[in-house]
């Protein structure tokens, strides 16, 4: 078995316009007073990481690697998570989705397509460059319009959409296994990989690509009323890299998994803060502990209700206090009685 590494922070819904929010800098010394050892970072701000850069110079990479290594921190991974979601894009959310993309690529869908695969490309080369050997994004989707059947979808839909899904993913896929990191999707609603089946359905399409893996995220699956305990035990062979978010669903007779079209803080189903939800955090870190995960436990803060500073400072020591150092021998290794093929065989009677 491994320990888990952490603390560490995904900084997306952090990064701002004031101190200590704005630069690479300040935000490193603010997450290392709050105890975190590691920075996920992402990759659509170039005050905290030029993309493009990282890929071609592995100069800037190692300034980027030392300046966050100086403040006492690790980069733990990259994020593409917004351009992840261009790869593929229905278009009935085309003008939603125009806001991941530079200004000049709106209203023109074809190319925004070609700049995400290309992010992607470049998030592979960057992450080789920074010693990286995994990174997180989303998958797109084309299908999710047609999620809940009705009417019903016509016959091929769904097969016809995850071939074209792994026809945009499997160059993508490949640049990341030459460079040797894993790409793991979050698994996440809006997305066509949500939960196992979809994953499942993907990987078939891959033929089951060595480096298609999987961020887990309990909290997405918590809001699903998926088994996020279970899932470690299928899936646990893919799982690369973890968020750690805490979520809750609290059905009503008015409302359940769908929301009722209600904002985050009236619906059934919210993320909170680390310790405030349902999440058995506990189990959770034990069965990947079990599995042999040696990733970082990386907090991801998402909470309708409490304030994010607050949710970072409890957030490390929660995972801090979380994180099982794993033991070396058996509890009963004292009782051994030693032996061998003969003593076996006395032991047996045979």
């Amino acid at each position: 078995m491994k320990t888990i590494k952490g603390p560490a922070l995904f900084i997306a819904q952090f990064i701002g316009d004031q101190a200590p929010f704005n630069s690479l800098d300040s935000i490193c010394k603010w997450a290392k007073d709050l105890g975190f050892k590691g920075l996920q970072l992402p990759t659509n701000d170039s005050r905290f990481l030029d993309l493009k850069l990282a890929a071609e110079s592995k100069t800037y990479a190692d300034e980027i690697k030392g300046k966050v290594n100086a403040a006492g921190l690790e980069i733990t991974e990259l994020s593409t998570h917004l351009q992840g979601q261009l790869v593929a894009v229905h278009p009935v959310y085309n003008d939603l989705f125009d806001a991941f993309a530079p200004t000049e690529l709106h209203k023109n869908p074809k190319a925004r397509t070609a700049w995400a695969v290309q992010q992607l490309k470049y998030a592979a080369q960057a992450s080789k460059n920074l010693g990286l050997n995994a990174h997180v994004t989303f998958s797109g989707a084309l299908l999710w319009p047609f999620v809940y059947p009705w009417p019903q979808r016509p016959a091929g839909l769904v097969d016809t959409g995850f071939d074209e899904l792994a026809k945009r993913w499997k160059p993508i896929l490949d640049v990341f296994d030459e460079n040797g990191v894993d790409l793991c999707y979050e698994l996440h609603p809006g997305e066509d990989l949500h939960d196992g089946v979809t994953f499942e359905m993907f990987l078939d399409k891959v033929n089951h690509h060595k480096r298609a893996n999987i961020l887990y995220d309990p909290s997405h699956f918590v809001l699903q009323c998926l088994d996020y305990l279970a899932f470690i035990d299928i899936y646990h062979e893919r799982i690369k890299m973890m968020h750690v978010k805490d979520a809750e669903f609290n059905p009503t007779g008015r409302q359940g998994v769908y929301g009722g079209y209600q904002n985050w803080i009236d619906r059934a189903g919210r993320f909170r803060s680390l310790g405030d939800g349902q999440v058995n955090f506990k189990s959770v870190f034990s069965k990947l502990a079990q599995y042999n995960y040696d990733g970082w436990a990386v907090l991801e803060w998402e909470c309708a209700i409490k304030h994010p500073e607050d949710g970072a400072k409890e957030g490390a020591k929660f995972i801090a206090d979380h994180i099982i150092r794993v033991t070396e021998k058996a509890f009963d290794d004292f009782a051994a009685s030693g032996g061998d093929a003969n003593f076996n065989n006395q032991v047996l009677g045979i």
